[in-house]
């Protein structure tokens, strides 16, 4: 039998039976413990997920070779998500050669506020339906975004929106992501794609965290760059590895795009083959915080290297007080008390599967045997560390130690410096 690529609507069909059924275990158990919720969750993303994607893997569209792109854009009740659709396109340079994968998720009935001024919750209106009001506006490209609906009930927080996401790609030469509040330079695309040929490595990732979208010396400007890592010091975070804020290192733009330590989930340009050796982990369910330090040691140790764009050709609106968060919905779902206040099962969940990547970064209270329950880590091989390199040289680089839950103090001083790190030497005279 020949190669058949699979098709868009057997991925959109596949993805929604498991949302489906999913949705239908979660309401039979309103009252399930956190474990129980797990337990659900792991045993159906095996029984339907696993098999799905090794289908996918099989059968994985071809790259084209038209410098095509492919926007990941994932939406949580967004009232900017038309606004950042729109403008995406209006300052394309190629606006006919960009396809938006959106994964909406929205309220339809019965919706709700987020938390308000005194801790109130209030009645809402039904959320905007982003993708169709985009192709009322914009018939012309309405065939060049595909939307994967969710409804808010069903949602499974931010990282599986981009699992979602990635299953919509259909071959475009070159893979974005970014959040669904964004502001853009004009030709941002095309800058993207000539910073991310520029950076010198065989497999560049281009990645940081925006300037805000009112910082008037943001877009053009020199391009911030992650540089320090924390470990969380919250209680619901599991002293994972966060990433600091990004602070404007250069004075000048510079020629080449700088060595980077880490991905950023708001904003990364990639060669669309990374789709094939770093997968997206559709056993990351309701994580928020790890997203990131998961997809940079995975990336790193597949042989990729991150670069810190020379321009931010991106804004990201970061202050969204009162608008609703995926983990009061779920409270809802799970009968919670006080919905808007009482996030203990959402809580509860995260920190079960956040053992998934403690695990994978070599936390030593995430070793297999203490992890419960052990469907926490179903299918590591096939979403784990990558075989290009050691996950220890990746450590030492970036200055984390798991064992004592420390940063090394200046240990991304090349970093700061906008230089290569420790054993890419050869590249310094790229940046004096």
């Amino acid at each position: 039998m020949g190669y058949s690529p699979v098709t868009i609507s057997e991925v959109t069909a596949s993805l929604r039976s498991f949302l489906g059924s999913l949705h239908a275990s979660f309401s039979s158990h309103r009252s399930a413990s956190k474990l129980e919720v797990v337990s659900l969750y792991t045993s159906l993303a095996a029984e339907r997920l696993v098999p799905f994607d090794r289908d996918y893997a099989a059968r994985i569209p071809a790259r084209r070779g038209d410098d095509s792109i492919f926007l990941s854009l994932a939406s949580y009740r967004d009232e900017n998500c038309l606004p950042t659709l729109s403008e995406a396109y209006a300052k394309s340079a190629n606006p006919h050669k960009l396809f938006v994968g959106l994964v909406q998720q929205n309220c339809e009935a019965g919706c709700k506020t987020g938390v308000l001024d005194g801790g109130k919750v209030e009645d809402a209106p039904p959320d905007d339906d982003c993708g169709k009001l985009f192709c009322e506006a914009r018939p012309d490209l309405c065939g060049q975004v595909t939307t994967f609906r969710i409804d808010e009930a069903e949602a499974l927080g931010p990282y599986f929106a981009r699992y979602v996401g990635s299953k919509l790609w259909q071959g475009e030469s070159w893979y974005m992501q970014i959040d669904s509040h964004m502001t853009f330079l004009q030709d941002w695309d095309l800058k993207s794609v000539e910073m991310l040929r520029a950076a010198p490595a065989s497999k560049p990732v281009l990645t940081h965290y925006p300037p805000a979208h009112d910082d008037k010396k943001g877009l053009g400007g020199v391009g911030p760059r992650i540089c320090d890592p924390v470990i969380a010091d919250s209680a619901i975070e599991a002293q994972i590895v966060r990433l600091k804020g990004a602070p404007k290192y250069e004075k000048t733009v510079s020629a080449v795009p700088r060595f980077a330590p880490f991905v950023a989930a708001g904003y990364f340009v990639a060669h669309s083959s990374f789709l094939r050796e770093v997968p997206f982990d559709p056993f990351l369910p309701y994580v928020f915080m790890g997203e990131e330090i998961s997809m940079s040691a995975r990336l790193w140790t597949a042989g990729y290297d991150m670069f810190s764009p020379s321009v931010a050709v991106t804004g990201h609106i970061y202050v969204r007080r009162h608008k609703p968060k995926f983990w009061e919905t779920f409270g809802r779902v799970f009968n919670e008390r006080e919905p808007g206040k009482d996030t203990a099962t959402h809580n509860g969940v995260q920190m079960l599967v956040i053992q998934r990547i403690k695990h994978m970064l070599g936390y030593p209270e995430a070793a297999a045997d203490l992890v419960q329950p052990r469907a926490i880590l179903e299918y590591m091989d096939d979403y784990g560390v990558g075989e290009e390199r050691p996950l220890e040289d990746y450590m030492a680089m970036v200055g984390i130690d798991v064992v004592r839950k420390s940063t090394t103090p200046g240990g991304n001083a090349w970093c700061h410096k906008g230089q290569p790190p420790p054993g890419f030497e050869q590249y310094k005279e790229l940046y004096t």
